[in-house]
């Protein structure tokens, strides 16, 4: 009796992993270990009270499909198998907050990921803008939101009150 239940449980197994349901399609958040984030270092200006480098928005086609196969291939996702418009190429530390367009800055993002995570950067910035919030703060506020979801609520709701 052991023995068929250790192969239906076997059968059961393989077939849960064939259809993905341990496996996750898309990433709920950058991998760390790929995309740990950067900061701009070819400005074309500086902003804010504080004088951070900005880089304008400059992610060729090729870089987003080689980041989309390579978290694929090193994380086991299938964003290549999903529909390309439910994604966007995001930058880790968005731009406006001084982020750089390298590819350790960029990672997949899901739709239902940056409809959760979006609100917050605009905010972020703006309190940038009026010296309110420094580059450093900023940054750690937007890594905390994405990589912890459940936490962007609360982290819109301090940085408004800023």
């Amino acid at each position: 009796m052991k023995k068929i239940i250790h192969m239906l449980f076997a059968l059961l197994l393989t077939f849960a992993l064939t259809i993905g349901v341990f496996a996750a399609d898309f990433p709920t958040g950058p991998e760390l270990s790929i995309t740990p984030g950067k900061l701009c270092d070819r400005p074309t200006a500086l902003r804010y009270p504080e004088k951070i480098p900005y880089c304008t928005r400059d992610v060729s086609y090729d870089t987003k499909e080689i980041l989309m196969k390579e978290y694929d291939q090193k994380f086991d996702y299938h964003i290549m198998t999903i529909t390309r418009t439910d994604f966007k190429i995001d930058h880790l530390i968005p731009l406006c907050a001084g982020g750089s367009n390298d590819i350790t800055n960029l990672w997949p993002q899901h739709k239902s990921v940056y409809e959760i995570t979006d609100p917050l950067e605009p905010v972020i910035c703006a309190k940038m803008a009026q010296g309110r919030l420094n580059q450093k703060d900023a940054v750690s506020l937007v890594i905390e939101a994405k990589t912890h979801l459940d936490r962007v609520p609360v982290i819109l709701q301090n940085v408004n009150k800023m």
